[in-house]
């Protein structure tokens, strides 16, 4: 027999001031966004519903706490996957946090992974300080993969590429990639944050995990920090368990506002390759360049690759100067710039520029005969003002 409950009306104002509110009622359409749902706490009608969706929710998605996802967390879920090509997607606090859960949930003591030169630095790290100790061993491929299967070995269980490559926009056949590690059990991962799953996606070019940076394009408006993983429905199981079991979550604010900006995502992208692609010619003409790195250019070494795989580039360039000219005057080119902001992120609609350590970058590749390399991200200011900015900046090198 159901056990009565009190009516509102027979409770104290403070037990109805926190009862007040919960579900309201309210007839009409439905918002254009996803609800904005915080939640640690989720409440069950009784045992055996509790019962039953903890029991199930190992292999299914569903609320029953904070810790495992909201309303709209789930949604930006279910759009990366939607961008992704993808089985299903989880969250992370940040990009690097995605990468981490990534190896840890498919290597173990005694594995061995091989890792493109081109990866974000921080990934390089990874490699050595955690992976190492813990007894998984870590090689470097060359940048377009070209050495990669000679480096394979039998306990070789994932293959980690980043194309194009990070700083300097290496390219690399990503299906041979996945060809070589499938042929010998290993998985592919990829991390496709420059891609952003609209210029280029993995998953469809045979890789098990795309990696993104949501922080990066997603987001869009350099507020807020974010990982994704999304996987092929055979590679899921081992993510899903492996980050539930570390408590991995982001906060259903940040998903809302990685939401908001993926809706511009593709507008946003033909206009940062529209400017960065004047920005790059016009690098190229300058006696200070020895190089300008972007695959979009019919020049690059990777260019055919591009072509073949991406859908187009985005605000994403790099140039090295000549070899007459030193560090020191690298850094007063990016002392001279007003209109860049000096930072090490990108994928925000504002323009950047950083110096690149090549050297520490890339072990596989050796940079130390060539000239310093400066990163650009071309915003969405006009691209005639970056130029006059970057044309007065030149001038600093002549000093």
């Amino acid at each position: 027999m159901p056990i009565p409950h009190p009516a509102p009306d027979d409770l104290q104002w403070q037990t109805r001031l926190l009862r007040a509110g919960h579900a309201p009622a309210f007839e009409g359409g439905h918002a254009v966004n996803p609800p904005l749902v915080r939640a640690s706490t989720v409440l069950f009608d009784n045992v055996a519903q509790q019962r039953e969706m903890r029991a199930r929710r190992g292999g299914e998605r569903l609320f029953t706490y904070g810790a495992r996802g909201t309303p709209t967390t789930f949604a930006l879920e279910d759009a990366v996957s939607e961008l992704e090509g993808g089985y299903r997607t989880r969250l992370f606090p940040t990009g690097l946090a995605a990468i981490g859960m990534s190896l840890l949930a498919y290597l173990k003591p005694g594995d061995h992974v091989l890792m493109s030169d081109s990866v974000y630095e921080p990934a390089r790290h990874l490699a050595h300080s955690f992976l190492a100790p813990y007894g998984i061993r870590c090689t470097f491929f060359n940048a377009d993969g070209s050495d990669a299967e000679s480096l394979m070995e039998p306990a070789t269980r994932l293959v980690y590429a980043e194309a194009p490559g990070s700083l300097v926009y290496e390219m690399c056949d990503l299906p041979r990639l996945a060809e070589m590690a499938h042929a010998r059990g290993a998985l592919l991962a990829a991390d496709n944050t420059w891609g952003s799953g609209c210029q280029y996606r993995p998953l469809a070019l045979g890789a098990d995990i795309s990696i993104m940076a949501a922080t990066k394009y997603l987001s869009g408006h350099a507020d807020v920090m974010m990982g994704t993983v999304c996987t092929t429905q055979a590679a899921w199981q081992p993510l899903a368990e492996r980050s539930d079991a570390f408590g991995m979550t982001v906060s259903p604010d940040d998903a809302w506002l990685v939401m908001r900006g993926l809706r511009t995502l593709s507008a946003r992208l033909q206009m940062h390759e529209r400017h960065a692609l004047r920005v790059a010619g016009w690098l190229q003409a300058r006696p200070e360049v020895a190089t300008v790195f972007c695959p979009a250019l019919p020049d690059d070494p990777g260019h055919a690759l591009w072509l073949r795989d991406c859908s187009g580039t985005n605000g994403l360039l790099s140039f090295e100067l000549r070899r007459e000219f030193d560090v020191p005057a690298a850094e007063r080119l990016i002392d001279g710039l007003s209109l860049f902001g000096l930072g090490a992120s990108w994928g925000g609609f504002e323009s950047l520029a950083t110096l690149a350590d090549m050297t520490r970058a890339r072990s596989v590749t050796d940079w130390r005969a060539r000239g310093p390399v400066i990163r650009l991200h071309i915003g969405l200011e006009s691209p005639d003002d970056l130029m006059d900015d970057l044309d007065r900046a030149f001038g600093s090198l002549r000093c």
